[in-house]
């Protein structure tokens, strides 16, 4: 006997059929989910908070922790000793994964570090690009719902293959432990040799590195936070805007904010794959985005059935339906996988899997996501620790112009410009009409002075 009872499906999450909508990029962008984010409102506070840092210091960071976080502080810097204790007492299997996952992560490093350019425009005229490493960088591992050993590394592995001579690590501070980060995020710090970790969270460890912190009266003048040149890491709403409003005084990566997976899949797809991978993501946050865009119906109804049933085990079950059927997460049906990639080139996700056929060619057509993952064997779950590449990564649709972490972040390029006199005399014409033309007449005069 056969039963005609219906399984039950993911009803919370919302549907988006675009089959038959001839949309243009503009029109496509705002009908698009995404997360319900007001930096409006998050900068007033964050303002607030950075004003704080910047006057008070050390008082204003150790009231923010007693506020947020429920610990008392008399300073930010996490005791050596507590750094080497967190990496003795770590287990042994979570400290071989770090191990694998720094060793990945490094020899993708040391490939993206750029070479010297340089080009000879004929005798004595040469103009060379040369890359020199940041002073100093401000690394933000995130400790709210989850536990990041794994940013440790994706922040700290690129700045040391850059060259960065002075890292400092900032994450909330935990009041189970005393007070300090969690113990394997100070174990991960202590495997890559980053010693500088201070217990600090939210919006406050990035004002805290933008404008530097001095030792405070009678304090250790080796407890001062010294500022930065250049932010990175993930955070919530408040970090990201924070990040937002000290741009300009450090540089930054981008605005990483709630994690978001996007995954393009047609009738070959494996639901379950799929439903698997939207819950991995889904269980960071409640405001985590998981969108599926596909043209087969069949394919939509099967994961809703996967989802309920994986949903239903799940550790965070909670968390994961809040996520899902949040206005930030949807199934998006299309006509076809042509119209599949036009819509995941809008919307840039942060992580974007493909599922379909021809997985690797149709990866090969995507112009904006933070990281592809190519076919049924590539979740973003083997991206946010061990693939090698990096799971820092813009979100919100920032990919269409931002890049995920890399050893470029923690680089600035240098142009020298080496011309003799000959040289300089082959283009003292052209300097002196251009000048002229630009009505800036002293340019072509600083030229010509030259040759009397």
């Amino acid at each position: 006997m056969t039963s005609n009872v219906r399984p039950q499906t993911f009803s919370a999450l919302q549907d988006l059929d675009l089959r038959g909508a001839a949309l243009d990029h503009a029109s496509l962008k705002a009908v698009l989910p995404r997360p319900e984010l007001n930096f409006a409102t998050a900068a007033e506070a964050v303002e607030s908070i950075i004003r704080r840092v910047r006057t008070d210091g050390f008082s204003a960071l150790s009231e923010l922790a007693e506020q947020f976080d429920g610990v008392q502080q008399d300073h930010t810097r996490v005791p050596a000793e507590a750094m080497e204790r967190a990496l003795e007492e770590l287990d042994p299997t979570v400290r071989a994964g770090l191990e694998e996952s720094i060793a990945r992560a490094r020899v993708f490093a040391a490939a993206q570090v750029p070479g010297e350019t340089r080009v000879e425009y004929g005798a004595g005229a040469t103009v060379t690009q040369r890359w020199v490493p940041v002073r100093r960088v401000g690394l933000y591992v995130p400790g709210g719902l989850a536990v990041y050993p794994s940013s440790v590394i994706m922040n700290a592995v690129p700045a040391l293959a850059a060259g960065v001579g002075s890292l400092a690590i900032a994450s909330p501070p935990q009041k189970e432990f005393g007070g300090l980060p969690h113990p394997a995020i100070l174990a991960a710090a202590q495997l890559l040799g980053v010693r500088e970790v201070h217990a600090i969270g939210g919006a406050q460890a990035i004002a805290a590195f933008a404008y530097g912190v001095p030792a405070g009266a009678g304090m250790d003048p080796g407890l001062a936070i010294e500022p930065v040149d250049v932010v990175t890491g993930p955070g919530n709403l408040f970090v990201a805007t924070a990040k937002r409003l000290v741009k300009g005084v450090v540089g930054i990566d981008a605005e990483a904010g709630p994690t978001e997976i996007a995954i393009l899949a047609d009738a070959t797809a494996n639901p379950a794959f799929i439903a698997a991978d939207m819950v991995s993501q889904a269980e960071h946050d409640p405001n985590a985005a998981a969108v599926l865009v596909t043209d087969s119906p069949e394919l939509a109804e099967a994961v809703r059935e996967a989802l309920e049933n994986q949903c239903a085990t799940t550790k965070h079950s909670e968390r994961v339906r809040i996520a899902l059927g949040g206005n930030q997460s949807a199934i998006i049906l299309v006509d076809d996988v042509a119209a599949g990639i036009a819509v995941c080139n809008v919307y840039a996700a942060e992580h974007l899997e493909i599922h379909t056929a021809n997985a690797a060619a149709d990866a090969a057509r995507i112009t904006a996501a933070g990281a592809v993952f190519v076919g049924p064997d590539a979740p973003v779950s083997l991206g946010d620790y061990c693939a090698g590449s990096n799971h820092v990564l813009p979100t919100s649709g920032t990919a269409a112009f931002a890049s995920g972490l890399n050893v470029n972040t923690f680089l600035k390029a240098i142009q020298v410009i080496d011309y003799d006199r000959s040289a300089l005399a082959a283009v003292a014409p052209h300097v002196i009409a251009l000048a002229n033309a630009e009505d800036l007449p002293a340019h072509g005069d600083a030229v010509a002075i030259r040759f009397p």
